[in-house]
């Protein structure tokens, strides 16, 4: 088999690695909110000249790897069938778009829609539309065309923030939010 003898006889000394294991174990219990790169730096700061692989395989032997966060998932929620509007200001959409200039700086456009007559009724352009900013324009064409009924969203970032539904809630507009996944729904 060409396999040496050596090798197949060979025992691992785990006493060589006690150092290691008492350096990770102070530092995890001074900061245990600390990954394995901050406790390498540091144990790098302090002299000792271990191998990253060698302190790796004790970090995870002792069971010191942190558990990532999950993503936030988007509140359940179960949109009801698209219905088709029968008047004016009875529903309109809004939708986030973004594309980038000749020179690479991304820039973005929020559009309103009423879904009856499909009348855009405002459309900004910006490189920045933070959420502040977002709930002051929604102010803006409501004087000139008066208040939805409902505004349909997609589930973007954008929307599901705080500020757009205590917009809502203030101007009594009722937010129906599109199937996640499904972009046709707010075309």
């Amino acid at each position: 088999m060409d396999f040496r003898r050596a090798s197949y006889a060979y025992q691992p000394d785990t006493e060589k690695d006690c150092p290691v294991i008492e350096a990770l174990q102070q530092l995890a219990e001074e900061h245990p909110r600390w990954g394995f790169r901050l406790m390498l730096d540091r144990l790098r700061r302090e002299g000792h000249r271990w191998n990253h692989k060698r302190v790796h395989r004790i970090y995870t032997q002792l069971k010191l790897n942190l558990r990532r966060k999950g993503r936030k998932r988007l509140p359940s929620r179960s949109p009801q069938p698209l219905a088709v509007p029968g008047k004016l200001n009875q529903s309109w959409s809004m939708v986030f778009m973004s594309d980038a200039l000749a020179d690479g700086r991304r820039f973005r456009t929020r559009k309103r829609i009423d879904d009856f007559n499909r009348e855009a009724i405002g459309i900004e352009i910006d490189l920045s539309l933070p959420a502040l900013r977002i709930t002051r324009l929604l102010d803006r064409p409501s004087d000139i065309h008066g208040e939805p009924q409902q505004t349909r969203l997609d589930n973007g970032p954008e929307f599901v923030g705080v500020m757009v539904a205590e917009w809502a809630e203030e101007h009594r507009v009722h937010l129906e939010f599109i199937k996640p996944g499904k972009p046709t729904q707010n075309s």
